[in-house]
């Protein structure tokens, strides 16, 4: 896991939250300035496992912790948003 001391270069490049983010905002009840409140208070960022190329954000909100899965687009200088869900 990455602490907040070091962060990788694309850390601070602007964000891009895509559409199954925001379907999933309703359902989940959080919003984008929850999203963004999150990244910036983060706990740390690991790779995932599951997805080579993602990363997954380790956050608290409202007293409970999260998961924000992003992805680094090299060539465009983004970080893609891709979901955030409560860790049960």
């Amino acid at each position: 896991m990455i602490r907040r001391a070091v962060m990788p270069d694309w850390w601070d490049w602007k964000l891009e939250l895509i559409q199954h983010l925001s379907y999933r905002m309703t359902d989940r009840r959080f919003d984008e300035i929850a999203v963004r409140t999150m990244m910036e208070q983060k706990a740390g960022i690991r790779p995932d496992e599951d997805e080579p190329g993602r990363w997954i954000v380790d956050a608290r909100w409202e007293g409970h912790d999260w998961e924000i899965v992003v992805e680094p687009d090299h060539q465009r200088r983004i970080l893609v948003v891709v979901t955030a869900y409560k860790v049960e």
